[in-house]
């Protein structure tokens, strides 16, 4: 299993490199951030920092959207960075959300997201492509490697996250959620003629390391990572309205946004949102991960066995740092595929 490590680009930009760095020194295999650019900095600048101060961590959004930012201008952004940088870069992907949202817009298409992602894929990997009538390719870019995640929740988005993703990205650690999700689009990556193996599994949520058997700690670190419930919440908010509350996805999905009452963006993933009120303990104890790292050990042992590739942890806290740090000494060590145990 791989391990990332998903950064808010608050100011200073400087604190977010530091953290980058902090994530590969403890064995981060990835650094993601998110992708707003009214309620954060702008990560593209950002991320040529972060590979200039680093040697080996892949950089990318968690999620871009297909609206806020021209296709062929995000390709040539991540092709330019793996010309700098080597190919270090992956391209995280969603209709959208808090991007589009914040202005009054609505979330793409899917089959705007199916586009977007094939001409972003294709020109990302020096190749030439479709577009508007034309045939596009960069002339100046040569072995470009990109792939591109699709983050979805929805039967329809998972569906063609199958068909088309490079990889599978999915915000949230419940256990039987994901075990339903990853098993939907590995079988419309089978009936689509693909190799379900070939598409990367890639599993989100906050972590927090701390100690669980303190009620006052619990307490602490459930309210530190409630946030994460409410902006699930409003991808579940969509399902419902499309779906219903039963058939088309699992009924715990659904059940705990029935007292959601609105959203406010400006409070968009971060501690202390005053909009998350209806997200339960209980939600949290399964959206997350909290607690020791024995406990953290035991949970993601569970997603890995139902194939998840790569645990992608927030870390929109007050204990950035000391959860670098134990998942660096301890967790990756216990769950990497390079980790071998003493006899």
């Amino acid at each position: 299993m791989e391990f990332g490590a998903v950064l808010q680009t608050n100011p200073p930009a400087s604190r977010t490199v530091h953290l980058a760095k902090l994530a590969e020194q403890y064995g981060f295999s990835h650094v993601w951030t998110f992708d707003s650019h009214l309620l954060w900095q702008e990560p593209y600048v950002i991320y040529s920092q972060i590979l200039a101060e680093t040697r080996k961590v892949k950089v990318g959004p968690f999620v871009t959207n297909p609206a806020t930012r021209d296709w062929t201008v995000t390709a040539s952004v991540f092709a330019t960075l793996n010309e700098m940088y080597g190919n270090r870069t992956v391209v995280g992907i969603g209709r959208g959300d808090s991007a589009v949202r914040v202005t009054n817009g609505k979330p793409t298409t899917l089959k705007e997201l199916r586009e977007s992602i094939h001409v972003i894929r294709e020109l990302g990997n020096s190749r030439e492509v479709e577009y508007n009538g034309s045939t596009l390719r960069f002339p100046w870019s040569v072995g470009s490697e990109l792939e591109v995640w699709v983050a979805a929740y929805g039967p329809l988005a998972l569906k063609l996250t199958g068909e088309v993703g490079d990889g599978f990205i999915l915000q949230l650690a419940d256990i039987d959620i994901a075990k339903w999700m990853i098993a939907t689009v590995r079988d419309a990556a089978e009936k689509a003629g693909r190799d379900p193996d070939s598409i990367t599994f890639c599993v989100a949520a906050p972590m927090y390391i701390g100690d669980s058997s303190d009620p006052a700690t619990l307490a602490h670190m459930r309210d530190q990572c409630r946030w994460f419930g409410g902006m699930v919440g409003n991808h579940v908010a969509d399902i419902v309205a499309k779906y219903g509350t039963s058939g088309a996805v699992p009924q715990a999905l659904t059940d705990y946004i029935a007292g959601r009452e609105g959203y406010d963006y400006n409070s968009h993933g971060k501690t202390g949102n005053d909009h998350v009120d209806f997200v339960p303990d209980e939600i949290v104890d399964r959206f997350c991960i909290i607690g020791t790292a024995e406990e953290h050990i035991r949970k993601l042992e569970e997603l890995k066995a139902i194939g998840v590739d790569q645990f992608a942890g927030y870390l929109q806290h007050d204990n950035k740092e000391e959860t670098l740090r134990v998942y660096g000494e301890t967790v990756i060590p216990a769950l990497s595929d390079r980790y071998v145990a003493k006899s």
